[in-house]
């Protein structure tokens, strides 16, 4: 039977207040029945006064389909019901969801921005709380509209409005102002209600940046309310005049340094004798404001802790055992009276809190003791990286006492992944930890230090796995909007953050890999999500990259070699101080990745029906491919970098040209580059050698070589640098080093040492696409390849996702090292490829399938180590 699992507008999380009036209409079908397609649909319409609409659409499409309506108005609510009807004449049964416009226009807005006196620039901005006291003759459907400049909780007759942390979010304040809709019905009543909110700084006037760019005050000075609470669409309360404000409980709370809260301050909403003064109005936002796609940030799990540590030093240290990105609750009871005191840290160096990577933010969560019980205290407007908790002021705190909550932009989780290895489980798991980590309001490099940035270059990596195991469609759709704006603010140049912050010349020069996200990553979510209307959105911001942003040089159509790159960065061999000197020559890896952002470029307008520029391109590519050649290889096929990301991106990227197919022209074939890089990471002892950019495609460019051996001796190695040597460190999520931590104990000297970075994960779209088996063949995964390819000494593995057109997965073992049993499962109105060892290659439809195909073990595996010139190589201990 086949069934509507979920009716989606958009890619918003909730229907409740969506700002587009002709929104896009999704379906996602779950069941099992055989070859299931789709070949008509039905929608319903319902308003709120009864009225109901049919449509009868012709169209085997299930995904983002247009609205069929009139388009909504303003706070106009519908009920929306899909049925669809297969092939054979049945049909599901009615699937849907109420759906509320928000405030579309800007003349909706009757709000004005309301602050606190204003506050000295230099220091942190003291969280305020602002009120307003109305009246209501009766209850009816109330809904509140608000946002802010920088951070606001939000409260009404004294109960918190929704469950969200860090609200708005991070936006490119300048550009784009997120708010949100709530139902407070339940809230209100009938008489005298009280409409509160508390205001911090946030991202809008807290410190931001790192190092020498931690600056505050970025966006503006004067934190802010922006609300309008109306009730029946009859406005009953909008910050402006008639509001007041006070000081209260939070003496300070920033992202970087913590926060300070003090119990016996005041933090409720009643009167207090000359406490509360009258706000005032602040200039209004001069951003668009924009119903969010981007979800929410929440509390995503709970973390208790494991144990409770006394450092040799006489320390207290909570181990959460995970680490995580988000903030302590006290559980239990705290003493009554002194100062308790949490301080943070990813790792314990020696025993103690190792805090040095965190550079200059302080992390530090002070309570002052001796008014109200502080016992369910959690902070408002801040969050930390951290595994460990320092406690001061809490002598005989247990593990009972405390709980970690884990804070992110809550995305669907769409993508699980397990096999027969113990170490890549806990590899797998930590990336997702890492994922979540790096997930709070925007992509972010790093959840912990003074910086925790959205990295651009990190992103574009990441994103096939990221699309993979959450929905990141709305997430990353709305950063999409800040990069476009900052991006034609520096005449096509991608900054390296977005929202950019920093204002150095460095942090804004044309980087490859970085700038590359305007292209290639749109790419990874069409081919994700099936949204032609994401390359449209970001289409001139590709373009403006590719001839504003990228530094040429005239003759060759590469980069100018007057641009500085950072490309394989953080390669394992450079120096600490020097994270951009790997082997690999700099210039040839930005090159390689040009020339498949411009063949990317290409595909992209062809898509869009712009052919003659994707003509234009894909020759352009044939002419840079030439180029490259001349520039970086010999006739014989050496290159002037002999290094596993020179190798890996040649054979990746396919950069051959097509006078290297002809047996008479002179030039190296394929199978020339394909052996020398088997040659090269067999002489590594199949250790990772490989830095930023050579990292997540490495693995991939071994299999797709025909090197599967290599690549399964190389995903388990367990010496440094490897995947899995961090995690016999302890590692819970990916670090920034391979070497974060020294095996002696100690912190990697580095600047950058970060011990929560998602980047190095990108190894997960191996483990989902070649070891699972699963991976799209067409946009929005209507047509699937099922391709499980065991290896190395994994003898199962299951993985599934859940695409939009409902679950997929495969699961597989081996049995007496012989026989391959494989359980496919396609979602309704898919089909997928599937293709088994064996020669078994077949076309399925929807439904659940098993497969018993004979198996036989690769005799290249394990490849056997190069014979030493001089000295016995190190020893193999690398068999789980």
């Amino acid at each position: 039977m086949t069934s509507i699992h979920r009716v989606q507008v958009e890619h918003y999380t909730s229907p409740l207040g969506i700002g587009e009036s002709s929104p896009r209409l999704s379906w996602r079908f779950q069941g099992d029945s055989r070859d299931w397609v789709q070949a008509s649909y039905d929608v319903r319409i319902t308003s709120s006064n009864g009225q109901t609409r049919e449509y009868h659409i012709g169209s085997p499409n299930s995904i983002l389909e247009p609205w069929p309506s009139t388009p909504l108005k303003s706070r106009e609510a519908v009920k929306v019901e899909i049925r669809s009807n297969g092939s054979g004449g049945d049909s599901t049964e009615w699937g849907g969801l109420e759906v509320e416009a928000g405030l579309i226009d800007r003349k909706d807005w009757s709000a004005q921005m309301i602050s606190s006196e204003e506050q000295t620039l230099d220091k942190p901005k003291k969280p305020f709380r602002v009120r307003n006291v109305f009246d209501i003759s009766r209850v009816g459907r109330a809904r509140l509209y608000i946002t802010a400049h920088g951070l606001y909780e939000a409260y009404i007759n004294g109960q918190r409005i929704g469950n969200e942390y860090l609200s708005p979010g991070w936006t490119d304040y300048n550009y784009h102002l997120n708010y949100r809709v709530f139902d407070v019905t339940h809230l209100l009543k009938q008489g005298t209600n009280v409409l509160g909110a508390w205001v911090g700084e946030g991202w809008y006037a807290g410190r931001l940046g790192y190092t020498g760019e931690c600056a505050r005050n970025r966006y503006g000075s004067r934190p802010g309310l922006f609300a309008q609470l109306e009730v029946d669409g009859r406005v009953v309360a909008a910050t402006g005049k008639g509001w007041s404000w006070a000081y209260g409980a939070l003496k300070s709370s920033e992202l970087y340094d913590g926060e300070i809260y003090n119990t016996n301050g005041k933090e409720g909403w009643t009167d207090e004798q000359g406490a509360w003064q009258d706000a005032e109005i602040v200039d209004p936002p001069k951003a668009q404001l924009l119903s969010a796609q981007n979800p929410p940030i929440r509390a995503v799990e709970t973390i208790e802790p494991v144990e409770i540590i006394t450092s040799s030093s006489g320390k207290i240290i909570v181990d959460f055992g995970q680490n995580f990105a988000g903030i302590v609750k006290l559980i239990g009871e705290p003493p009554s009276s002194g100062q308790l005191v949490l301080r943070y840290a990813e790792v314990l160096e020696h025993g103690e809190l190792g805090v040095r990577p965190l550079r200059v933010c302080a992390a530090i969560d002070t309570i002052i003791l001796g008014g109200r019980s502080a016992k369910g205290y959690e902070p408002k407007f801040t969050s930390h990286g951290f595994r460990y908790a320092e406690v001061t002021g809490w002598d005989n705190i247990s593990t009972a006492d405390v709980v970690g909550i884990v804070l992110q932009s809550a995305m669907e989780r769409t993508g699980h992944f397990e096999c027969s290895h113990p170490l890549i489980n806990q590899l797998h798991k930590n990336v997702v930890y890492s994922t979540i980590s790096n997930t709070i309001s925007i992509p972010t490099d790093c959840p912990q230090r003074d910086e925790r940035l959205g990295w651009t270059g990190d992103i574009q990596v990441f994103t096939p796995t990221l699309s993979y195991l959450f929905d990141s469609s709305g997430f990353l759709k709305d950063w999409f909007k800040d990069l476009y704006v900052d991006q034609k603010e520096l005449n096509g140049i991608v900054p390296v953050v977005i929202p950019n912050i920093l204002k150095s010349s460095v942090a804004n020069a044309p980087f490859a890999i970085w700038g590359d996200v305007a292209v290639i990553t749109p790419h990874d979510m069409y081919q994700a999500y099936g949204d032609r209307q994401i390359l449209l959105d970001q289409y001139e911001s590709m373009q403006l990259w590719l001839e504003q942003g990228v530094v040429r040089d005239p003759a060759t159509g590469l980069w100018s070699r007057a641009i500085p790159q950072l490309s394989d960065w953080l390669h394992p061999k450079a120096d600490p101080a020097a994270p951009a000197d790997g082997p690999t020559d700099n210039h040839l890896v930005a090159d390689a990745w040009l020339i498949h952002t411009c063949r990317v470029f290409s595909k992209v307008s062809a898509i869009l029906g712009k052919q003659e520029i994707a003509d234009r391109y894909s020759k352009q590519v044939e002419t840079m491919i030439e180029s490259f050649w001349d520039e970086y290889i010999t006739r014989n096929g050496r290159v002037i970098s002999d290094t596993q990301t020179a190798l890996a991106s040649i054979l990746h990227f396919n950069l051959f040209p097509i006078s290297a197919s002809s047996s008479s022209s002179g030039r190296a074939g394929k199978q020339v580059f394909i052996d020398r890089l088997g040659e090269l990471v067999s002489a590594d002892m199949w250790k990772v050698s490989t830095g930023f950019a050579g990292t997540p495609i490495i693995l991939h460019a071994l299999r797709d070589a025909g090197l599967s051996h290599h690549a399964y001796r190389m995903l388990q190695g367990k010496t440094s640098p490897s995947w899995l040597s961090p995690i016999l460190l302890g590692a819970t999520t990916i670090w920034e080093r391979w070497d974060s931590m020294l095996a002696d104990g100690s912190i990697n000297p580095g600047e950058m040492t970060s011990f929560n970075h998602y980047a190095l994960g990108s190894v997960a779209s191996f483990l989902h696409a070649v070891v699972g088996g699963l991976s799209p063949l067409q946009p929005g995964w209507r047509e699937i390849l099922i391709r499980p390819e065991p290896g190395g000494t994994i003898n199962s593995a299951k993985t599934s996702f859940l695409s939009p057109l409902g679950m997929v997965s495969c699961d597989w073992h081996i049995q007496n090292e012989e026989t391959l049993f494989v359980t496919v499962s396609v979602p309704p109105n898919a089909r997928a490829k599937v293709v088994l060892p064996g020669g078994v290659e077949e076309w399925v439809g929807s439904g659940k399938r098993d497969y018993k195909v004979k198996w036989e073990k690769d005799p290249r595996f394990p490849p056997v180590p190069p014979k030493p010139v001089f000295a016995k190589p190190a020893p193999d201990e690398w068999i789980a």
